[in-house]
């Protein structure tokens, strides 16, 4: 009699749907997807919910393939030596591998007011919180916008373009992935959006008050409406269950991604550590590291080790507004270099981005195994070094 083999998928996200869709090449795997929505969410386009230009939702069945069962809820709890998880709604799925793709979210601001004054906008339902929000504010209503990341510049530049009155404050650089060059492109058309950008060392967030935004420098700025992107968390579901992760609470794994703690958990996208080293969060990484994470279960399904991740990034998008944005350039070692896209190619180079990342799933979904990407062999030079650093005489 042929063995058969249950793998529960922990998460909805690009990370989690293309480890499902990648699952499927073998047909003794049974393969359950447990994420809280009934829909996948286009996270690269939540600033457009805000906006109003997208709803940023896509059914499952456009994207999952047809043997993955969606299982509508929330894991509470992984219980790795009975190798199960305990669902909101009750009851428990057993597993004979997990493949733990929680991804991230809104982080603790830890600014004063913060919490309670400003707008995440992290996931589906914050973006949806806040569209009534501006809908009922007068378009010259100061809108402040915290945190000058991709999110950031993209909701200043969406709401911008929409006439409203929109300051970004960076707290530091703006897009500090950019390259200077790149840089430079996005402020100038920040700029004839009518954005008002602030940046340096005094351009931090100090506090955040019903109608104002206070700065580090000591500035006080009108803000009937603060949106607050600035960083990213993760849930604490392996924490809460007993699993080894790193200071932000992803989950620790090998450079298989598997679990330092239990090599029937495999970790993927924004929610894995791998060598305590992780990549940096986005869609770009999530599909590949997912894939790659799925490519470790069935290399332990059928016998045999399964290989590092090698994995090598092209650059970042951003949009700026619909009718502009930035294609960022980078080296293999995903190091912004001085070559960028920008203005109305980069908004078209942006928007292809967005729909091919919905794309991929979906076509690993009628052919999985059917995803490739490119390489960096530069990873294990920084794992070499950071070694090397562990093992120095303090």
């Amino acid at each position: 009699m042929t063995e058969n083999f249950d793998v529960v998928v922990v998460g909805g996200g690009y990370a989690g749907v293309m480890a499902a869709n990648r699952l499927t090449q073998r047909d003794d795997v049974t393969v359950a997807l447990i994420n809280p929505r009934r829909t996948f969410v286009e996270r690269i386009r939540l600033h457009q919910v805000v906006g109003g230009s997208d709803n940023a939702v896509v059914d499952y069945r456009e994207v999952l393939a047809e043997g993955v069962r969606l299982v509508v809820d929330t894991v509470t709890r992984i219980d790795a030596a009975e190798r199960r998880v305990t669902l909101a709604a009750g009851g428990t799925v057993g597993y004979d591998y997990l493949i733990y793709a929680v991804g991230s979210g809104s982080a603790d601001p830890g600014v004063p007011g913060a919490a309670e004054f400003a707008y995440p906008i992290a996931s589906l339902e914050e973006a949806q919180r806040l569209r009534p929000v501006l809908d009922a504010a007068p378009t010259t209503a100061p809108v402040t916008v915290v945190g000058a990341g991709p999110t950031g510049i993209e909701t200043a530049a969406e709401l911008a373009e929409a006439g409203r009155t929109v300051t970004l404050v960076c707290g530091g650089v703006l897009g500090p992935y950019l390259h200077g060059r790149g840089r430079r492109s996005v402020a100038k058309w920040l700029a004839r959006l009518g954005v008002t950008v602030l940046d340096g060392p005094g351009a931090k967030v100090t506090a955040v008050t019903r109608d104002a935004v206070r700065l580090s420098d000591g500035r006080e700025l009108p803000s009937q409406v603060t949106i607050w992107t600035a960083g990213f968390g993760v849930p604490d579901l392996a924490a809460r269950s007993g699993l080894s992760t790193d200071t932000l609470g992803r989950l620790l794994t090998d450079e298989t991604l598997t679990s330092v703690d239990d090599v029937r958990v495999v970790a993927a996208g924004d929610s894995a550590a791998p060598s305590d080293l992780p990549f940096r969060m986005s869609c770009q990484a999530a599909t590949r590291v997912g894939a790659h994470a799925a490519d470790t279960v069935l290399a332990r399904i059928a016998g045999e080790q399964p290989a590092p991740i090698n994995l090598g990034f092209f650059g970042q998008c951003i949009s700026l507004g619909r009718r502009a944005g930035i294609f960022q350039f980078a080296s293999r070692d995903d190091t912004a270099n001085g070559l960028h896209i920008g203005g109305g190619p980069g908004a078209k180079l942006k928007e292809f981005v967005c729909k091919h990342t919905v794309k991929h799933l979906a076509d690993e979904a009628r052919r999985p195994g059917s995803l490739t990407w490119v390489k960096d062999d530069k990873r294990q030079e920084l794992l070499r070094a950071k070694r090397g650093d562990a093992l120095a005489p303090r």
